[in-house]
């Protein structure tokens, strides 16, 4: 935990996105080291609360400290964001002035050996995990999947369309045994890439974000979690979220769409049958991206797409 480190993408954006005020209750479902949480928690003082949470102990130890100042005023659960109902009705939180959520990796997630999120660490274990508790690891996936359910998790996930050849190759590599470090991964998936798409660098990352995805779930629910997290803000109360690749930011783009929208029937009926309103005011009609300067200095912001929306109900 000593080393954690994570520098929030387009800090600013979000924290200016939801008009953070004095007295407001905030919840930050991905806590991380607490980067975003420490603006809330400075720009809504003196009483503003936080309500956090976040699956990694060594993200959670590294808020704590990191919020330290601000003791009193905010509260972290070892949660997954997606119970977000559980946690706030534990925290005693019925409406919310604003939520966001940042589906980033951390640079330590990343950058540590012994956690397997990267496939530039040829010898960390395959592991993959948020929460270290889950029992589902990397290496269950790659050694235990079948050919066809491996092969759906790398195209689907990470829109790998080489994920036939790579699955195929990782079955016929752990007959002989099983795989256990990134490094084996990456080997399989680089060999089972015509030469002609290798020439621009290492072609892991695809399947790397495919595996992390499936062993934490982050796509289950996410849909439905939109909905929900949107519909316990205040009105007036914003939602910044952060998407670092295209299934999330599809599914968040999806959701506040049908949160615009003020009548779901069918065209043809000559009234209104479905009681549907507009819930919401979409603020970013496209996606937020990161400013030329921030990509210089954070190349993690190269991919992050941000979108808020207001409750108007």
């Amino acid at each position: 935990m000593e080393g954690f480190a994570h520098i929030p993408v387009m800090l600013e954006e979000c924290i200016d996105g939801l008009k953070v005020k004095d007295g407001g209750v905030y919840f930050d479902g991905t806590v991380g080291g607490g980067g975003h949480s420490y603006e809330i928690l400075k720009r809504s003082a003196p009483s503003g609360r936080l309500i956090a949470t976040d699956l990694d102990d060594d993200a959670i130890n590294a808020a704590n400290k990191r919020l330290s100042e601000f003791d009193g005023r905010f509260y972290i659960y070892k949660s997954d964001y997606k119970n977000f109902d559980e946690v706030l009705n534990l925290a005693n939180v019925e409406y919310l002035d604003g939520a966001i959520l940042d589906f980033g990796v951390s640079s330590y997630q990343l950058d540590c050996e012994e956690r397997g999120f990267s496939y530039m660490k040829p010898l960390s274990p395959l592991d993959m995990r948020m929460d270290r508790s889950s029992p589902l690891t990397a290496a269950d996936i790659v050694n235990g999947y079948s050919q066809k359910d491996l092969a759906k998790i790398l195209r689907e996930y990470g829109e790998e369309s080489f994920a036939s050849t790579i699955a195929a190759n990782v079955v016929k590599a752990r007959e002989k045994k099983p795989l256990t470090t990134c490094g084996e991964l990456t080997e399989i998936i680089e060999s089972s890439i015509p030469a002609k798409f290798r020439q621009n660098g290492p072609c892991a990352r695809k399947s790397f974000q495919a595996l992390r995805i499936a062993v934490n779930g982050e796509l289950e629910g996410l849909y439905e979690c939109v909905l929900g997290l949107t519909r316990r803000l205040k009105k007036g109360g914003r939602i910044a979220i952060l998407t670092f690749h295209s299934l999330e930011d599809r599914i968040v783009k999806q959701a506040f769409r049908y949160l615009e929208c003020d009548c779901i029937c069918d065209k043809s009926l000559p009234v209104c049958v479905c009681g549907k309103k507009k819930e919401i005011e979409i603020i970013t009609k496209k996606p937020v991206t990161a400013t030329v300067k921030e990509m210089a200095v954070n190349s993690r912001s190269k991919c992050a797409k941000l979108r808020i929306a207001e409750k108007i109900i």
